[in-house]
């Protein structure tokens, strides 16, 4: 959790966004791990992701990061390796081997085929050009490609969570994409059933709960709950 109880030196450090869906997948690993970490705000609208300081860290200027001791790792699925590896409690992976398979196939949806098409510089770029209607357009078009094609990839193997009934990588993905569909830009998860089932348990777990956009340090007052 990101609170205190260890020496500074020695917790864990993640640089973050509130809103950040990739961020937020970390977060959700931390809690689900157990682990204290201090949590180090940037602020993408300000373009503090620029900054020669933070750049050290991630020369591509995107969150979030993850420094541990000596060890900086950049990129929410390579922190999220990294987590597993040093730190094996809670895996993040089930053993069988299908499940751990599809595990990577719906993360790698999410992180491919979903989320990248909604980063601020796309949208940003879209809007500019474009305008907000055909931007909005733009996103609600992949995110429900993306969507359709989890309902099909899941459908034979989907419980209480993405891939039985505990939660694993797939769910890091999900939680935030789906929470940002409904939210940012109002999908109806009504046409998604599975996905639909997915959210509401990871909304009343706890570690998920408490790593959503809505309650974090730097989350604006306008937007906590």
């Amino acid at each position: 959790m990101a609170s205190g109880g260890v020496e500074e030196s020695k917790k864990l450090k993640l640089y973050s966004y509130w809103r950040s869906s990739c961020s937020c997948r970390v977060r959700i690993a931390l809690n689900l791990k157990k682990l204290d970490y201090e949590y180090i705000a940037v602020n993408l609208l300000k373009g503090e992701q620029k900054s020669p300081d933070y750049l050290k860290l991630n020369p591509l200027g995107f969150v979030p990061v993850l420094v541990d001791g000596d060890i900086v790792v950049s990129d929410s699925f390579a922190i999220l390796l990294y987590l597993e590896e040093k730190y094996p409690q809670h895996p993040l992976l089930p053993q069988d081997l299908q499940k751990k398979a599809l595990n990577y196939q719906a993360a790698n949806v999410v992180y491919a085929s979903i989320q990248p098409y909604q980063n601020l510089p796309i949208i940003g770029y879209i809007k500019e050009k474009l305008g907000d209607d055909e931007m909005l357009s733009w996103v609600e078009h992949r995110i429900k490609i993306g969507f359709a094609a989890l309902e099909k990839l899941l459908e034979k193997c989907a419980g209480k969570y993405a891939t039985g009934d505990e939660p694993y990588l797939a769910d890091l993905f999900l939680a935030p994409q789906i929470d940002g569909a409904i939210k940012r830009f109002n999908i109806d998860m009504n046409e998604f059933p599975i996905l639909k089932t997915v959210n509401e348990s990871c909304g009343g777990h706890p570690a998920f709960e408490d790593a959503m956009p809505g309650k974090q340090p730097d989350t604006p007052p306008e937007a906590r709950g």
